[in-house]
């Protein structure tokens, strides 16, 4: 008689995390059930609750994500883009935890709640270093044009913004965000 699989509490933690990431990526925060999570892992639902207590927890421990943004002390302006671009094409198209934050956020307070942590605790940071002045209303309005365009190409799958390359993309964009983080205040 074959000995049953013993499994281990941190290997199944990290798979119903990792099943978690993609299913709430896939089909945002509202779509996804404990038991879904659980089935693509094979364990039983009281096992995720065991580990992460509530929906609401793990969603916030799957949408746990480092957008790694360069340091723009020195950055021309006209080069903002060039630096900025890749990293958010990086994370939007590799780290299906911003894709289920972004969707979700619209619905969930916990979502809203973790998105405007990311922005004080990782964009505002990295912007503020580029920012001519006033560096919270700057970081904010390049947050609208990239949370914009992620939402619109990744999540509502706009046919022109998903058929544009990356290249396409940043030259369209660079010269908003280099007017944001540096142009002139509106009279």
């Amino acid at each position: 008689m074959a000995e049953p699989r013993r499994r281990s509490a941190p290997a199944t933690r990290a798979a119903i995390l990792d099943a978690a990431r993609a299913r709430f990526g896939a089909d945002g925060f509202d779509r996804v059930t404990i038991r879904d999570i659980a089935g693509e892992v094979g364990v039983d639902p009281a096992m995720v609750i065991r580990y992460y207590g509530t929906k609401d927890a793990l969603f916030a421990e799957a949408a746990v994500f480092d957008l790694e943004l360069p340091d723009l002390t020195g950055v021309a302006p006209e080069e903002l883009a060039d630096v900025l671009m890749p990293r958010f094409f990086a994370v939007w198209e590799g780290d299906a935890g911003f894709l289920s934050l972004l969707r979700a956020a619209a619905t969930s307070e916990v979502a809203a709640a973790k998105m405007l942590e990311v922005f004080a605790g990782q964009v505002f940071p990295a912007l503020s270093a580029a920012a001519v002045d006033r560096p919270a209303e700057r970081a904010a309005l390049v947050g609208t044009q990239v949370l914009g365009l992620a939402l619109s190409r990744y999540v509502l799958r706009t046919p022109p913004l998903v058929a544009m390359s990356h290249d396409e993309l940043r030259r369209w964009i660079g010269p908003v965000l280099m007017h944001y983080l540096t142009g002139d205040l509106p009279a």
